[in-house]
């Protein structure tokens, strides 16, 4: 969807869900609800803080069996 491997916001703290709801708004991700969200390799929740340098990782719905 991005068409890159990264983007940088202009945020030195910003919670999970301000940044689904950045997603949503300026990238048009509407199924940014289903997504799962790791900062620095730990999923995390809409209430944790992404402080400047952590690194985030957009982990897609999966479906199989």
């Amino acid at each position: 969807q991005f068409n890159r491997q990264e983007l940088i916001f202009p945020h030195q703290e910003i919670t999970v869900r301000q940044l689904r709801e950045e997603l949503e708004k300026n990238y048009s991700l509407s199924s940014v609800s289903s997504i799962m969200i790791a900062v620095n390799e730990e999923f995390a929740t809409d209430e944790e803080i992404i402080r400047e340098g952590d690194v985030v990782a957009l982990i897609p719905p999966v479906s199989g069996g």
